[in-house]
């Protein structure tokens, strides 16, 4: 399997493919802090995910790249009304490194729309929500494409009422030639991932270091 991690050069070429500066963007690199209040648990999604086997893996960081926009919509949703974009349901576990649950950690999400492009000026897929008591969370939204330079991915923030924040990105692992030639994948970060009468399923499980 390929592996890439992520490197200063393969964050510029990224930068550039997007049409940001390389200096600006790394400016931006270092990952903004998350200001949603922490109000407890979300109602109980009843998802029934039972939690890994091992939860010492080290979730790796990665950059949030140059489109992060704060104070996202509440909502679990984010699928827009005509987008012809495949439709994609993202579930997981937010956990301790002893593999309890995290109630009401916020999992914040944004991502490219069905042409590899960004909303910048609303909120077209992005939006945040917290985890039920079972540390469960779930979204339905699309399938990103590639765009220049970049894989298709899911950029993630998640954290919990007394734990470090995470910025991260997720990959999709039938996609391995477009993996291979990013600069920032790693393949630790690839989503489990299966397809379904209704559409995309994927899971991915964060493991979140105390503060």
């Amino acid at each position: 399997m390929w592996k890439r991690t992520f490197s200063r050069r393969g964050a510029l070429f990224a930068a550039a493919a997007a049409g940001v500066t390389g200096l600006s963007w790394l400016a931006r690199s270092r990952a903004t802090l998350l200001d949603y209040p922490f109000s407890g648990p979300a109602p109980d999604r009843s998802l029934g995910l039972a939690p890994p086997l091992d939860c010492t893996r080290a979730i790796p960081e990665t950059t949030e790249g140059p489109f992060y926009t704060p104070g996202t919509p509440r909502r679990t949703n984010l699928r827009e009304p005509g987008s012809n974009g495949r439709r994609l349901v993202l579930t997981g576990l937010v956990l301790s490194p002893d593999c309890r649950p995290i109630g009401g950690a916020v999992v914040d999400i944004w991502h490219a729309d069905e042409h590899g492009r960004y909303d910048n000026s609303g909120f077209r897929y992005r939006g945040h929500q917290y985890t039920d008591a079972a540390g469960a969370f779930r979204f339905e939204t699309i399938r990103p494409v590639r765009y220049t330079g970049r894989t298709p991915h899911i950029h993630v923030k998640v954290q919990g009422s007394s734990t470090r924040p995470l910025t991260t990105q997720l990959y999709f692992p039938d996609v391995p030639e477009d993996n291979a030639r990013d600069g920032i994948f790693h393949d630790d970060l690839l989503m489990d991932l299966r397809r379904t009468s209704q559409g995309w399923l994927g899971r991915f499980d964060f493991v979140l270091a105390p503060a």
